[in-house]
């Protein structure tokens, strides 16, 4: 329900960023595949260590797993069936780093601390793409998004905000939080709006008001729904900004 609504608020279009770049990977666009890799790497370093559980870096052999498995996932993603693209990459990249960790240390007891994944579950031949996006069920991408969801909601109670706030704050009109999600866009990738945000807690509206065609008012009205989305934006919540990156332009 929470991540309906999500979308909602920040106005999901058809079709999400990673998806779209998936398929354009499939048929041969090495651009989109770049894109992917570079945009994604974070997602695959986080999906690997919460299989380790530390952290993991570019010089991992885990990080190394991951990365073939993400082609794997781009290359078997089916757009047909209901599962989303992070979603089937999230389940291969954990099967994967999980069949490294079992090869190299022989550590079978180690698949018990994963839900929904088992024994019977297992790899054992390689991966069928449509049957395991089949396995990975609707309690299992459930439990995914509820955990960043959850997150989401803890980073914005450190600004004193909710989720009940976003459906009071989010702009009714499209143009209105089209513009809104834009200037988020604009404090999530200048460093200096970035560590204004962190540190003080609030917009630099003096500085925004100076580099987009809104007014002050604008801005100062549509300060929550701002800041939110730029959280959403400067975080490790892929599956929800994912909902959000077709917005972007």
């Amino acid at each position: 329900m929470l991540l309906s609504v999500l979308a909602g608020y920040f106005g999901r279009g058809e079709k999400n960023n990673a998806e779209i770049l998936a398929v354009q990977a499939q048929n041969g666009d090495k651009q989109a595949m770049e894109d992917l890799l570079v945009s994604y790497s974070p997602f695959m370093k986080k999906t690997a260590g919460q299989v380790c559980k530390r952290f993991i870096n570019d010089h991992d052999e885990e990080f190394s797993i991951a990365l073939s498995a993400f082609h794997e996932a781009v290359n078997g993603f089916n757009q047909e069936k209901n599962a989303s693209f992070l979603t089937f990459a999230h389940m291969v990249i954990r099967r994967r780093v999980i069949d490294f960790i079992r090869k190299e240390a022989g550590r079978k007891e180690f698949v018990h601390d994963f839900q929904g994944l088992s024994e019977a579950d297992d790899f054992r031949s390689g991966i069928d793409t449509s049957a395991s996006i089949q396995d990975f069920s609707e309690q299992q991408q459930a439990a995914v998004r509820r955990e960043e969801i959850a997150e989401y909601e803890n980073l914005l109670s450190g600004y004193g905000m909710s989720f009940q706030d976003l459906v009071k704050v989010s702009p009714s009109h499209e143009d209105a939080r089209t513009t809104a999600i834009q200037i988020a866009q604009l404090v999530a990738e200048t460093e200096e709006y970035k560590q204004y945000l962190l540190q003080k807690r609030k917009l630099p509206v003096k500085e925004i008001e100076q580099l987009v065609e809104v007014s002050r008012k604008t801005i100062e009205r549509n300060r929550k729904y701002i800041i939110a989305v730029a959280l959403l934006l400067m975080s490790d919540l892929h599956y929800l900004k994912d909902y959000l990156k077709g917005r972007l332009r």
